[in-house]
């Protein structure tokens, strides 16, 4: 007997495509992006920056590994849904400790699967991303429209994924201590910098300079995260007033917020750059990475003119801006993500040049 298709999608261009739940069955409006991984499902779900997003995976089966304790990018996954052509509910894997249907259910995440995420992908690739209703079969395209219609996309994710608290991650073998803004910060970051002999010591969103400068920190830290940049006034004026005070690395949402506040725009891409696999030029040194990206807005080249910012990187499927710098007041940032996870490492040595910075900063201010 055939299993009957019980959850929906329907996108406000009037498109809908009919699946079958697992995970929550929550109903959501979200905005549905795709990401073209191959593997790190884990990752991607527990990535604050998929926040208010329905993602379709390209890989076409997801869960056949299950989810490990370790891999967790965050303590409470906050993505929209998950989008999949064949769900595996019966994952072989040594490490796995539960399967993707009970996190999700457990946090409230729906999915759904037996879409055709091919002609989905295409789709989105072609009209770009847009809002999305997560429903049962049972509403209708009419009603769906409606709802989709009289729902506005929320303004506030950042907020709603930042810590409430400062908290303090520390290196085994302490050899800096860094102040990171948290946006929405991926669980590696942390890892790769305590790896480094850099304790972190994490500051709410709206955090202000005062309050990162009584630790005295060695260097600067502004996380990813999700949403449009501009939404963060508080962090950019923060980070502003920062800049030039002490080395200053940022990643994505990060990358963003250090060029608006140094008097740079950003616009939203059509369908972003999400996936594993996306090549970037370092054009100081002409040397190739592929790079792990997760964004929708980018910087406007054409509004670096005037500011203290040059162009270090960029992408070398559309060219966009992958990352900006100003030697003067080290103050550095990538679009991508150099701690991977998942994702190729290409680009780790980033942190071991923030390290650098903050190494030559101290000895400038000390005399050694």
């Amino acid at each position: 007997m055939l299993k009957k298709a019980d959850r929906k999608i329907i996108l406000e261009t009037g498109e809908q495509y009919e699946g079958f739940g697992f995970g929550a069955e929550e109903t959501h409006v979200l905005e549905i992006v795709f990401n073209t991984s191959m593997a790190g499902y884990q990752e991607i779900l527990s990535d604050p920056s998929y926040t208010d997003q329905a993602v379709v995976m390209t890989y076409p089966l997801i869960g056949n590994y299950g989810m490990a304790d370790a891999d967790y990018e965050s303590e409470r996954p906050t993505i929209g849904a998950l989008i999949v052509h064949e769900y595996n509910d019966e994952p072989s894997n040594f490490r796995s400790r539960e399967t993707l249907d009970s996190v999700m259910k457990r946090f409230g995440i729906p999915g759904i699967s037996g879409i055709d995420t091919r002609k989905l992908n295409r789709s989105i690739r072609d009209l770009g991303s847009r809002k999305a209703l997560i429903t049962g079969c049972e509403t209708t395209l009419s009603e769906g429209l409606k709802i989709l219609k009289k729902t506005e996309m929320p303004k506030d994710a950042v907020s709603r994924v930042s810590r409430k608290e400062i908290t303090l991650y520390p290196a085994e073998k302490e050899r800096f201590l860094v102040a990171a803004i948290d946006c929405g910060m991926k669980q590696n970051i942390v890892r790769s910098l305590n790896r480094r002999g850099c304790s972190v010591t994490i500051f709410p969103w709206n955090s202000t300079p005062e309050q990162i400068l009584a630790i005295h920190p060695y260097g600067l830290f502004i996380s990813n995260g999700p949403g449009d940049p501009e939404d963060v006034p508080e962090t950019i004026e923060t980070v502003r007033r920062l800049l030039g005070k002490l080395p200053v690395f940022g990643i994505c949402l990060g990358h963003q917020i250090i060029s608006l506040a140094c008097g740079a725009k950003t616009y939203k891409l059509k369908f972003g750059h999400r996936g594993g696999n996306h090549p970037v030029i370092d054009l100081r040194t002409g040397k190739i990475e592929m790079t792990s990206q997760n964004h929708s807005y980018t910087v406007d080249e054409e509004s670096l003119s005037g500011t203290p910012l040059a162009v270090t990187h960029r992408n070398l499927l559309d060219g966009t801006v992958e990352g900006v710098s100003c030697e003067a007041m080290r103050v550095f940032s990538v679009q991508y993500h150099p701690e991977s996870a998942p994702g190729p490492q290409d680009s780790t040595h980033l942190f071991d040049r923030f390290v650098e910075w903050m190494e030559e900063h101290h000895a400038e201010k000390t005399g050694t």
